[in-house]
């Protein structure tokens, strides 16, 4: 691996290390976003970002589980072949925007516990509310909008 895509692999790494995935599984996702075939083999991944086969094992299967990879067949071999999985990108948007709805619900539940409170309790609820309501509408939208365009819409992406 060169220099410049080892970087590539460890930034990536690193940021979804930040987001509470383990480094070696943001160091796969990194390699499987980058490597040319697409598809690795456990020994593969293993030479490629001189990790344990252990480790490369726990990850491939952490990573199976989160629904960011896959393991595809290839044909006349007995070997597990990893890949990003296809839509996982815009699956991880349409997750995270389901969360917003969670957490605007669960603003106007505070919100009905505290319907016969003075109101500047309510205050940092309603600031809650707001916040995930105008994000949930707007992102969906922006969302679909960009469904469209992958479809090839009037404003197809370049």
């Amino acid at each position: 691996m060169s220099d410049n895509l080892h970087h590539f692999v460890e930034e990536f790494a690193l940021a979804y290390e930040a987001a509470g995935i383990p480094r070696t599984a943001g160091r796969i996702l990194g390699w499987l976003m980058v490597c040319d075939p697409p598809e690795q083999t456990a020994s593969q991944l293993v030479e490629a970002l001189g990790a344990s086969k252990a480790s490369v094992s726990t990850m491939t299967r952490l990573l199976v589980q989160m629904h960011l990879i896959e393991r595809v067949p290839k044909r006349g071999s007995r070997q597990d072949y990893f890949r990003i999985r296809p839509g996982t990108w815009s699956e991880r948007v349409k997750n995270g925007l389901a969360g917003l709805s969670v957490y605007k619900t669960l603003a106007d539940k505070g919100l009905r516990l505290l319907e016969n409170a003075p109101p500047e309790r309510g205050e940092r609820l309603r600031e809650m509310r707001e916040l995930y309501a105008f994000f949930e509408e707007e992102l969906k939208g922006l969302f679909e909008r960009y469904e469209r365009k992958k479809r090839g819409g009037s404003d197809a992406i370049q």
